[in-house]
């Protein structure tokens, strides 16, 4: 065998080598990912992750709301359902079954909707924008998409309020940006936003309009059920107003 010919088939056992020895790598970290059932927080009044599966063991922390963990295992202790979870990158711990919602577990929509109709304020906001992104097909789905919306339609009309009084004219002027930029930069919105909530604002009404999206699923996904009638309505007086 030449010189050359030796080179040649020396680099080629090299790249083999490599390639076996990635492989076998990958593999290993695959086999090394625990297998898990997707959970998501609710509630954080029970949301504390626990060193062992006890409410008077060590707390290592409280996590909130929309935060995706992974299932693992589960104990009863206390007359409680503790859940075993890892909470990314890799904390694990144990936390109670009711901070959590998971799509396998049978009744967890419902649950959820309770709370939801039980909850005020940005807390019931942040509930119901975990409800639409966890439970896509659940038949309590249409009754939230008419509070998600109904609600930021509220929204809407108080920032419209509120962005009167916290910006100023004569800064706004002074700055050279355009007027319209202000109110769609407006920081009060942010939370909202955060929240799946898009707004528009009519310069000559000085007011912020909900897009009414939540509205838009419903008469497109549910136009037989009850609550299309309302989404509907909603949808005619937000085209009526957005034109005056």
């Amino acid at each position: 065998m030449s010189l050359r010919q030796t080179i040649i088939v020396t680099f080629i056992l090299v790249l083999c080598l490599a390639f076996s020895e990635n492989t076998n790598t990958q593999f290993q970290n695959q086999k090394q990912q625990p297998k898990g059932t997707t959970a998501v927080v609710v509630d954080e009044r029970l949301s504390i992750l626990r060193f062992e599966p006890s409410l008077s063991s060590i707390i290592l922390q409280r996590i909130s709301h929309g935060r995706e963990i992974k299932i693992i295992g589960a104990k009863q202790a206390e007359g409680v359902t503790f859940y075993r979870v890892i909470v990314p990158p890799d904390t694990r711990a144990w936390i109670q079954s009711e901070a959590v919602v998971s799509t396998v577990r049978k009744g967890d929509d419902e649950r959820l909707f309770n709370l939801i109709k039980a909850s005020d304020d940005m807390e019931k906001i942040e509930r119901e924008r975990i409800f639409l992104e966890v439970f896509y097909n659940s038949p309590f789905r249409p009754a939230v998409l008419l509070l998600f919306g109904n609600e930021a339609a509220t929204v809407a009309e108080r920032l419209s309020r509120d962005v009167i009084r916290r910006l100023d004219k004569k800064e706004m002027e002074a700055s050279g940006a355009p007027a319209h930029s202000f109110y769609m930069n407006f920081k009060e919105m942010d939370k909202y936003r955060r929240q799946g909530m898009t707004f528009t604002f009519d310069m000559n009404q000085k007011k912020y309009f909900y897009d009414g999206e939540a509205w838009r699923e419903i008469v497109k996904r549910y136009p037989q059920s009850t609550e299309a009638i309302e989404a509907k309505k909603r949808l005619e007086a937000l085209t009526t107003s957005a034109s005056k």
